[in-house]
């Protein structure tokens, strides 16, 4: 490999030039390597932020990531493969229905998840919430499970793209979250890494949403999907609305108890919406058209698999779930018709009764969170239960009712509202 000198490296991008092809490679590899200091690299982070990259940039330093660690290999399956990937948001318990519904239609999804920060909450910390459940599985134990149960959702091993674990933890603390190059090569690397035969990306944008206006949305939606494709991983992104909170509830055990529903036929209508959206993108990508996924909700086929997912982790599918010591109803304070029910107030509130975390080695709460009884387009009366805040300390609930102030609009009785579309648009 080529060397080079990080302080040359940095100034290259600094001044708006493009980065070489080895100046990447050697950059990548130096900082997993610890040849890269910390400092050197957050300085490059903030100039890739500020000045960006083009297509083959990114492509480079997706491959580059790629390269510093294991390669899985999924070609072994009686049955192909496809893996979905939601940039994150309040109450998108999606993954949980989703994988065993998909696998019921006979393809095989590997989600390799991740936990919670801040106020999204992390697919893995919810699962953990149904006793005996685990998150860690090695290679064998993944594909053993992929060929008999179809579906596995588990914790990213550390041998997949190392380079980005050290990079997104530099990251978090150096103001480049939002660099879309790095958020980018970040989620792909590790979806290309992982040997998924096709991809579905479920890209959020709103209030709730690590994206909050539709153009940047849609900029790392085209991105991701430009990675995919120029990396032979078919890929597809939708654009869904994060204004208002998913479902009817935000928390652990809360959102593994409303998945449960969705599988047994019920569940919240724009629950049932988004899943079915994109269980039919995802049996696009996997080349499955004679299959609707709406019957395998309907016959029970889905809720089979979901508890022989849980299962072969070692979880018991149909044991009680935790539920917090405390809760506390917050009331509408007027009559009227509900117009707007913010998703962040909602996620903070729900992180603040303990269902998330601020740092990573922080526990979470299995029972905390918020459970909202009216949507936007309902009508509410003055002192109806608008949400419940469950937490099992109740000194956290002042701290969540503050920031729920502002969090929700009642305007008159006589009021029209139109919901806004849950998919906003469709990008491949």
């Amino acid at each position: 490999m080529e060397q080079h000198d990080a302080v040359e490296v940095i100034i290259a991008k600094r001044d708006g030039g493009r980065l070489s092809d080895s100046q990447i490679d050697w950059v990548i590899d130096a900082y997993t390597r610890g040849e890269v200091a910390e400092e050197q690299m957050s300085a490059l982070a903030m100039a890739i932020l500020l000045n960006g990259m083009d297509r083959g940039e990114i492509a480079r330093w997706t491959d580059a990531m790629i390269a510093s660690g294991e390669r899985m290999d999924f070609s072994s399956l009686s049955r192909p493969t496809v893996d979905k990937h939601s940039t994150g948001g309040v109450g998108d318990k999606i993954t949980l229905p989703l994988a065993p519904l998909v696998a019921a239609c006979g393809v095989a999804v590997p989600q390799l998840s991740g936990r919670g920060l801040g106020h999204t909450g992390g697919t893995l910390d919810k699962l953990e919430s149904i006793p005996g459940w685990r998150a860690s599985l090695s290679n064998e134990e993944m594909l053993a499970q992929l060929e008999s149960v179809g579906a596995v959702v588990c914790a990213a091993g550390a041998g997949l793209a190392p380079a980005d674990k050290k990079l997104y933890a530099l990251r978090d603390v150096t103001g480049t979250v939002e660099a879309i190059p790095l958020i980018a090569s970040s989620i792909m690397s590790k979806k290309i890494a992982e040997g998924t035969g096709s991809l579905v990306l479920d890209v959020k944008v709103g209030t709730g949403a690590f994206m909050k206006d539709l153009a940047r949305a849609r900029e790392l939606a085209e991105t991701m999907v430009a990675l995919g494709t120029d990396a032979g991983l078919p890929t597809v992104a939708l654009l869904t609305d994060m204004s208002t909170p998913l479902g009817l509830a935000a928390g652990n055990a809360l959102e593994v108890a409303e998945s449960v529903d969705v599988l047994a036929g019920g569940g919240p209508s724009d629950v049932v919406e988004l899943t079915l959206a994109l269980a039919g993108e995802m049996l696009l990508g996997a080349g499955v058209d004679d299959v609707d996924p709406a019957d395998r909700l309907a016959d029970g086929s889905a809720m089979d698999a979901w508890r022989a997912m849980i299962r072969a982790q070692g979880g018991d599918p149909e044991a009680a779930l935790p539920v917090a010591r405390e809760s506390h109803v917050v009331a509408a304070p007027t009559s009227g018709v509900l117009t707007r029910l913010d998703a962040m107030a909602v996620g903070l509130a729900a992180w603040r009764l303990g269902a998330g975390r601020a740092r990573k080695e922080d526990p979470v709460q299995a029972g905390a969170g918020v459970v909202w009884h009216a949507r936007p387009g309902d009508t509410v009366t003055a002192g109806q239960p608008l949400l419940t805040l469950h937490s099992d300390d109740p000194d956290r609930f002042d701290r969540a009712v503050a920031t729920l102030d502002g969090g929700f609009d009642i305007a008159a009785p006589d009021t029209a509202y139109s919901p806004s579309s849950l998919v906003l648009d469709r990008i491949d």
